[in-house]
């Protein structure tokens, strides 16, 4: 989708530091982080939201479940604990419409929203 942000990071029009990336997915930083480690996971097919998964994509679905444990374990957060949060549409406080996955640690988390 030419207009999406994230489909734009992922073909390299918008130089982004990537922490991962395969076939699949990326994961990069997040530019306004919540806390000391938030990460995007985002699969490079661009799906506007985790409700339009379809069953044609659950192989990737479990991929990027997967990966995100990798990830979390890759930069160090994964044995204190992390937290995987995604929003579905804009009322949920989905900002950019590509399926994407915050990955938090580096802190203690409250039960608050990001």
């Amino acid at each position: 989708m030419s207009d999406c942000i994230f489909c734009k990071i992922i073909a390299g029009e918008i130089p982004t530091p990537m922490v991962y990336q395969d076939e699949d997915l990326v994961a990069f930083p997040d530019i306004n982080p919540k806390s000391p480690t938030h990460l995007l996971v985002v699969p490079r097919k661009h799906i506007p939201r985790l409700a339009e998964l379809t069953e044609q994509d659950t192989v990737l679905a479990g991929k990027l479940m997967l990966a995100i444990g990798n990830i979390a374990r890759q930069v160090g957060i994964a044995e204190q604990g992390f937290r995987v949060i995604t929003n579905n549409g804009g009322f949920a406080g989905q900002d950019v419409p590509h399926l994407h996955f915050h990955v938090l640690g580096g802190k203690p988390m409250g039960w608050s929203p990001v």
